[in-house]
């Protein structure tokens, strides 16, 4: 089977956009924290470029798609270890999902992939984390929860038997770290020093506009190839994410009695989120509806997390956790079978509520609860465990001194 050129060529595009993102997530997260904090979130971004690369070519890779349901695997739950030290990975491999592009570029572009998600649980637990603890959680995360979700949606495993669809990471990405997140909140508890807020609003901004820019190769890219679905996909992510961001903006406006440039920010990277599961799925009336209702989640979750006291530094649960989630089960709803053309094959398509398919929806809802629970018990578990190998929270003192300090000995500004 001979190369295309031009599907090989995006996709080393947006395998580039998608390794962007985790410096973007980095910006984002770094101008919400206070100054004496913002080398440590930005580096728990910065290290899984390096400790997570390492751990793909060791064996995340082979886990994730070695072996498939009855074919290898280990009971449709997480793959094997025949691809370990990337085995078998070389110029005469093709890519599974489709032939006319090198393995090679599919092993990097799910690295990336594999590189930002738990860097997206580390806003939860900001200015609290020593870093010895924080590269044993990222280890472990990847290699329980993370590895087993990749296979078993896109790996051929268990869920991806059973018809469970999630177009670029709803449940794979965005389920799995929100609710990690939200146990990792209540098991490192509230922060005692008492921040004033975050140090730069145009840190975050940088942040966002790199992270919106990235996920148009986050979601077009996941049609790994160029095509209707792929100019779909990219439509569908700048449509949620433009509607979302006015929609939390106007509910600050009304709620607040002001604009508020961090909530159109916040409005959008919730719209991104919570499209990524149905973008090459659904219609853009849909992305329309589905960006609109992240923005209400995400609002109103954090809402209500305020009220709670639970102290979601940067809200990675409102967020992430509840748009991966929603938007999942969403595409149960939106997913249509008119989003084809001629020749795409059956196993590719989405048909949800809107075409009378409960069941797809039903199937939808237990695999992002399923995802959710599993995530948040694991992280619970994991955490006391690392607790027990090196202390996992940082001392009262060394937290209000900062961590930049106490932890990395450098400061961000004079």
């Amino acid at each position: 089977m001979s190369i295309d050129t031009g599907s090989t060529a995006f996709m080393l595009l947006a395998t580039s956009l998608v390794m962007f993102m985790t410096p973007g997530l980095a910006f984002f997260y770094g101008g919400l924290v206070s100054r004496k904090n913002v080398l440590t979130i930005m580096f728990q971004s910065f290290i899984s470029l390096g400790v997570t690369t390492i751990i793909w070519y060791l064996y995340g890779y082979s886990l994730c798609f070695s072996g498939t349901l009855g074919g290898g695997d280990f009971l449709g739950l997480t793959g094997n270890l025949q691809m370990a030290f990337l085995n078998g990975v070389d110029l005469n491999g093709v890519s599974p999902v489709n032939d006319q592009v090198p393995l090679l570029v599919f092993v990097a572009y799910q690295m990336m992939f594999a590189i930002i998600t738990p860097a997206l649980i580390t806003g939860a637990f900001a200015n609290r984390v020593r870093f010895p603890a924080y590269l044993l959680f990222l280890v472990a995360w990847l290699t329980f929860v993370y590895f087993p979700s990749v296979h078993m949606i896109w790996g051929g495993g268990l869920l991806a038997d059973w018809g469970v669809k999630d177009f670029a990471g709803g449940i794979v990405v965005h389920t799995t770290a929100g609710f990690a997140a939200l146990a990792s909140v209540l098991y490192i508890g509230k922060r005692k020093t008492v921040e004033k807020g975050m140090h730069s609003i145009p840190l975050v901004a940088i942040g966002t506009a790199i992270l919106w820019f990235g996920w148009y190769g986050f979601n077009a890219g996941s049609e790994f190839a160029i095509d209707r679905i792929t100019t779909q996909a990219f439509l569908n992510t700048d449509i949620a994410a433009s509607f979302a961001g006015p929609t939390w903006l106007l509910l600050d406006w009304i709620f607040h009695r002001k604009p508020k440039f961090l909530g159109f920010l916040t409005g959008a990277v919730a719209g991104l989120a919570t499209i990524t599961p149905c973008a090459g799925y659904v219609s853009t009336q849909a992305a329309v509806i589905i960006g609109i209702l992240a923005a209400l989640a995400g609002y109103f979750t954090i809402h209500l997390k305020n009220k709670t006291g639970l102290d979601d530094a940067l809200d990675v649960f409102g967020v992430h956790g509840v748009g991966g989630f929603l938007g999942t089960i969403l595409l149960g709803v939106f997913g249509s079978v008119a989003i084809t053309y001629p020749g795409r094959p059956a196993s590719l398509l989405a048909s949800g509520l809107v075409d009378g398919n409960t069941g797809f929806l039903l199937k939808q809802t237990v695999a992002a609860c399923g995802a959710a629970v599993y995530a948040f018990v694991f992280t619970l578990g994991m955490l006391w465990l690392i607790n027990r190998i090196t202390p996992v929270r940082v001392s009262e003192k060394d937290e209000a001194g900062g961590l930049d300090l106490s932890e990395h000995g450098e400061i961000a500004y004079d």
